[in-house]
């Protein structure tokens, strides 16, 4: 993987690179063959919220992104691999069966050794939960654009944009539908489901 470490109001110093480089390069173990890919990550230092990171991992036909908050920039680092490896280890199943039947490769993430999984919950490696929380809606008075993304609408079928909705840990997601070629947007709703939004 070939990173891109910026700091914003941060300098990032040789050891602050070396520590993400060598945090973040555990998500290796996850997939059969290191993938090749950009790893942005992206350093911040707020007033408000203390330290923050944003990782941002794109390839051919997934996304992953963290962001996460700590007062010590180490330990936000710590949180925000955390988090990629819960989304992972969430999600790996329905990534590698969307794989096959797309006709790709096999799969994309390892198939776990469910001996090295067992021994890792009884070490209290994983928390049993999928420690995804929902993103905080800031709380304005008026409808200032604080933020714009841009991005390609990849075309694919709604259980893909699902995945990846849940992938990002998301609210929603706008894609393109393979089948008819309209924007499409699907949400998870307050009960858990999921919702699909169609043009008329």
């Amino acid at each position: 993987m070939n990173y891109n470490i910026r700091g914003e109001n941060l300098e990032v110093t040789p050891a602050l690179k070396s520590y993400v480089e060598k945090k973040v390069s555990k998500l290796d173990r996850y997939f059969d063959t290191t993938p090749v890919a950009d790893v942005h990550v992206k350093l911040h230092v707020h007033n408000s919220s203390g330290n923050n990171i944003e990782v941002t991992i794109p390839m051919p036909n997934l996304l992953l992104r963290a962001e996460e908050s700590h007062n010590d920039m180490y330990a936000a680092i710590d949180l925000v691999v955390e988090k990629l490896e819960r989304q992972i280890r969430k999600h790996k199943t329905k990534v590698n069966r969307k794989f096959r039947q797309n006709g790709g490769v096999k799969h994309m993430f390892k198939e776990e050794d469910i001996e090295a999984l067992n021994e890792e919950i009884a070490n209290g490696g994983l928390d049993g939960g999928n420690g995804l929380t929902e993103e905080e809606e800031e709380d304005v008075d008026d409808y200032e654009i604080v933020r714009t993304k841009r991005f390609n609408l990849k075309p694919m079928d709604t259980e893909e944009a699902i995945l990846q909705m849940d992938m990002l840990g998301h609210g929603f997601f706008v894609f393109s539908n393979s089948v008819n070629g309209d924007t499409n947007v699907v949400y998870r709703r307050k009960d858990g489901r999921y919702g699909l939004i169609e043009p008329e």
